[in-house]
């Protein structure tokens, strides 16, 4: 594990992380993480460590204001963290190697949907447990908008810790075309998801996919839950994704024996 600082959108230094398997890495992969989460949620490192195991590197980084990156949560909104994506990309065209595989988990879904036709070098675009619409994420705070939208801001609850949420984050969202971005997206496309997700249901994977073009494929995450909690459910996804881009980046995978 290498610990690194690039340069964000606004202008402030993100920590991140790039796992590296033992020997030269086959591909690598830039993972963007669920809502309000950081970096080092397990589910990423489990998929880090997994798909490491299968000779793919991968860099995954807090967006500005999260975890240990610097800036301000309440200054951020859905286009920044698209844009924080582009320039995670950039980072390691000039300093590693141009990320063939883009990963995104529930709302970093959205975003790598969103930032993968900015990133010309990937080749194989991966969504895990993704909503099909960035607005998607503002059922978290509804009963909160009124206030946000009179006052400009105010703080809400989230996975147990207050943010801030400015209106200008509310606009951004609402403002997104995603299903735009799914259409002209020229990349192929796993779409993974779990059919009884409580956090973000499975029609979204189905709305994703029917608005993907060829080559496609879905997987389904059984009986996961939202964030990939359990071990073997991290790992199966990251075994597949590496299995999957394969066809596409162009490396072997090693059959268990």
């Amino acid at each position: 594990m290498e610990k690194i600082e690039f340069e964000g959108s606004q202008g402030h230094k993100l920590a991140a992380r790039l796992d590296s398997p033992e020997d030269t890495p086959k591909a690598y992969a830039l993972f963007a993480h669920c809502f309000t989460c950081t970096k080092d949620i397990y589910a990423a490192g489990r998929i880090a460590k997994a798909l490491n195991e299968d000779g793919i590197a991968v860099l995954r980084f807090d967006f500005t204001g999260l975890g240990a990156s610097e800036g301000d949560f309440a200054n951020t909104n859905f286009t920044s963290n698209v844009q924080d994506l582009v320039k995670a990309a950039d980072y390691m065209r000039e300093n590693l190697q141009a990320p063939s595989i883009i990963i995104g988990h529930s709302l970093g879904g959205a975003a790598v949907l969103m930032a993968a036709g900015q990133i010309p070098d990937v080749k194989a675009v991966v969504t895990l447990a993704a909503p099909a619409d960035a607005a998607h994420v503002a059922h978290h705070f509804a009963g909160d908008r009124d206030e946000i939208m009179e006052k400009g801001e105010a703080e809400v609850q989230l996975v147990g810790r207050p943010f801030r949420i400015q209106k200008q984050f509310l606009e951004d969202i609402e403002a997104q075309s995603v299903d735009k971005a799914i259409a002209g997206l020229k990349r192929p496309l796993l779409v993974m998801h779990a059919p009884l997700d409580s956090t973000v249901g499975i029609e979204n994977a189905e709305h994703i996919f029917k608005h993907a073009r060829h080559p496609k494929s879905f997987v389904s995450l059984d009986d996961a839950d939202h964030l990939l909690s359990k071990k073997e459910h991290a790992e199966y996804a990251a075994h597949v994704i590496s299995a999957w881009a394969s066809r596409y980046v162009g490396y072997e995978v090693e059959q268990a024996a």
